[in-house]
């Protein structure tokens, strides 16, 4: 299984920035070209919210039509962030699975991967954390009891975890004791599939790694000593989620931009590990 995973469009209305410097837009349909072309073809991508900056319907539509160009022939997941309007969300890319499934939330479970996919929305609406209320906890846990022995992998926008930067720590999930009691009776979670914070971050909760994937534009500074809450223009990437024949989940980090290369290893005649170079020839 090749599970893509990106977040933090920001899409934007045609010619409109974002802090008025940032073609989010842009960089968002130039990881949509990335991730199109990527091979073999991902079986989904998912994206973990903040699919646009204001939640508008103009930025809805644009979305919608770089969806279709880019990604109409992959299976598309998709959840909100805190800078989503759930309304607008529903009206506009309601035909996306299980967007409309719920009548209060947007979240949904995905059955017939190789893994279980729990889509769960953490959205507070007119706030920038994220919480699990009683009702959300209730129905992922009745979600987790239906298979306890199916590997599940579950994506939310705000992490669950405290990750030193003193300004994302105020917006992240403020229910991560509840989800992590909740998760610490369910092992068969390997996987907490997260945006938000516009950086690459792993971390752990019960028995599950956390994977914050870091946008597709601007990444927040790496600022552990003050708390201005500064951008930069890092280079924009997504998670790609491969399960081995062995059934091991492995997570890696890609970068949507063309580097040099690829070139071919020449290795040296006094590199000490030609032994195993000489046995695969």
């Amino acid at each position: 299984m090749i599970l893509v995973h990106v977040s933090d469009l920001h899409v934007r209305p045609r010619g409109e920035t974002v802090s008025r410097v940032v073609e989010s837009s842009q960089f968002a349909e130039r990881a949509l070209r990335a991730i199109a072309s990527f091979r073999p073809r991902p079986d989904a991508v998912v994206i973990s919210g903040d699919l646009t900056d204001c939640g508008l319907e103009s930025e809805y539509k644009w979305l919608l039509y770089l969806l279709d160009r880019h990604l109409g022939g992959l299976r598309v997941l998709l959840i909100p962030g805190n800078h989503d309007r759930r309304e607008n969300f529903r009206a506009v890319l309601g035909r996306f699975e299980g967007v409309t499934s719920d009548p209060d939330f947007i979240q949904y479970v995905v059955e017939d991967l190789p893994v279980r996919l729990i889509m769960l929305d953490s959205i507070v609406p007119g706030a920038g954390h994220g919480e699990l209320c009683a009702r959300r906890l209730a129905w992922l846990e009745a979600r987790l009891n239906e298979a306890p022995q199916r590997p599940t992998l579950i994506a939310l926008h705000h992490p669950p975890l405290c990750c030193g930067l003193q300004i994302l720590d105020t917006i992240n999930l403020r229910s991560t004791p509840e989800l992590g009691a909740l998760l610490r009776r369910h092992p068969q979670v390997e996987r907490i599939l997260c945006g938000h914070h516009h950086r690459s971050m792993i971390g752990r909760l019960g028995h599950a790694t956390v994977c914050v994937a870091p946008g597709t534009a601007q990444a927040a500074a790496f600022e552990l000593d003050h708390d201005r809450g500064d951008f930069v223009m890092e280079p924009p990437g997504y998670y790609v989620h491969l399960r081995n024949g062995d059934g091991s989940i492995v997570s890696h980090l890609v970068f949507v931009e063309a580097f040099p290369g690829p070139y071919p290893y020449i290795l040296d005649g006094d590199y000490p590990g030609g032994a195993d170079v000489a046995a695969e020839r």
